[in-house]
């Protein structure tokens, strides 16, 4: 009689449990959205109330200079993050990365709702807060590469535009819890909300943070990370490999993000200042006309993410960028109406365009990089654009509004500049390089 039974599998045999890649997805997005919400919370509270609790000057364009300068020096940190954490990330795995970087941006958040201010410990306000901003952009800086590439490395291939997208969801997510909490607050009389209103955002992080982990630790590792121990292609030293055999296509990875980064923060940061000081407009109605957009972009990333299967990412994003150019002065001559009904359909049309191109980032720049450096490549592509197009926008903005005699044209020129820059990167990086995901 035939012996039917099968000898015990080894280790290697064993079957790997099927998982979800909508899982995946949804638990990318749930965990980059705490911490996005984190990270923007800075942002709006440097348009809102920083200024006055952190730099008193006596003078309102420069206290919110200053302030929108500390803004910019948490995105001086994601470089330095995302070397840190996309090398860790080629080492140890994307699961890990992903959970050490959602505590150490909850730890930074709580511990700025808890700051004395100026008026109460004098100068070791500001230093202090600068330092948290510091850890808050070494967390988020490790947290996209990440993100991104368990989402994109667990997806069906042809769908990796669609699930790549989710991650990126998270943006816009953060952008209306935060500015959602501030909207709330910001109900209470201006005596309350300055002395402690403010801080409850930020306290809040504390709850969201074990939500995030909990989620995230109940996914499965990227199978093309597991594949690469398997089979032992990892390499040493991902982080130099990566700056050594791969600068050029990193730099132009970074040059990709040039006008979606800037045109975001130019929009979702700076207008709340210049709408308030130079227009006249209400904070109530800027934060709301914010929220919707951000609404929008929760609708559209997605789906711009699943239609590139059909009409290709490549010529998705270039178009976007050119559309950039294009609408960067007819942007600011809407919003100069002071009509606020105007000047939201101005900021949702301007943030649909920059969707297009946020949309299809993780796929399009993971596959400009072999799997072994993935992770250590495009968190430093992706951080790099974050502190020249990102972060220094706001401060950029402002001083060129400072320097024209508080003229809104040479701000328009700088997203036009920003926008070409990303046509000719895009052009080049996915003409050359590409094809490595597997």
């Amino acid at each position: 009689m035939t012996d039917t039974t099968a000898p015990p599998r080894t280790a290697d045999e064993t079957p790997r449990r099927t998982v979800s890649p909508h899982k995946v997805a949804f638990a990318s997005f749930i965990g980059t959205s705490i911490e996005w919400y984190d990270f923007f919370l800075y942002g709006t509270a440097s348009a809102l109330v920083f200024g006055d609790l952190f730099f008193p000057t006596g003078d309102p364009l420069i206290s919110t200079l200053l302030a929108f300068a500390t803004f910019g020096v948490g995105f001086a940190a994601r470089p330095i993050g995302g070397a840190v954490f996309g090398s860790l990330g080629d080492k140890l795995g994307r699961k890990k990365v992903l959970v050490v970087t959602l505590l150490v941006m909850g730890a930074a958040t709580a511990a700025i709702g808890l700051l004395p201010t100026y008026g109460q410990i004098g100068v070791a306000a500001p230093i202090l807060l600068v330092l948290l901003r510091l850890v808050q952009g070494f967390g988020v800086g490790g947290e996209w590469g990440a993100a991104a590439l368990m989402a994109v490395e667990h997806a069906p291939k042809g769908r990796r535009g669609f699930f790549g997208s989710m991650p990126q969801m998270g943006v816009p997510a953060g952008t209306i819890l935060s500015t959602g909490a501030f909207v709330l607050i910001n109900r209470m009389d201006e005596q309350t909300f300055l002395s402690w209103g403010w801080r409850i955002p930020f306290l809040a992080s504390f709850l969201l943070v074990i939500v995030g982990l909990l989620i995230r630790v109940s996914v499965e590792e990227s199978p093309e990370f597991e594949k690469l121990v398997k089979e032992k292609k990892q390499v040493a030293m991902p982080l130099r490999s990566a700056v050594r055999d791969h600068w050029r296509v990193i730099l132009l990875a970074g040059g990709m993000r040039f006008s979606e980064n800037s045109v975001f923060y130019v929009v979702t940061v700076f207008l709340l200042s210049y709408g308030t000081t130079a227009l006249g407009l209400e904070r109530a109605a800027l934060l709301n006309a914010a929220l919707i957009a951000a609404f929008v972009e929760i609708l559209t990333i997605p789906y711009f993410g699943a239609v590139s299967a059909r009409f290709g990412a490549r010529r998705m994003y270039l178009s976007a960028a050119a559309l950039s150019v294009l609408l960067a002065f007819p942007f600011f001559l809407t919003v100069n109406t002071g009509n606020m009904v105007a000047v939201t359909i101005a900021m949702i049309v301007t943030i649909v365009v920059a969707c297009v191109m946020y949309a299809l980032q993780p796929s399009m720049m993971g596959s400009l990089f072999p799997a072994e450096v993935r992770s250590s490549a495009v968190s430093i592509g992706y951080q790099i654009a974050a502190v020249f197009a990102g972060g220094l926008s706001p401060f950029i903005a402002t001083g060129l509004y400072a320097w024209s005699g508080e003229q809104w044209w040479p701000i328009a020129a700088y997203m036009m500049v920003m926008g070409l820059i990303t046509w000719i990167c895009t052009h080049l990086a996915t003409k050359r390089y590409g094809g490595h995901l597997t």
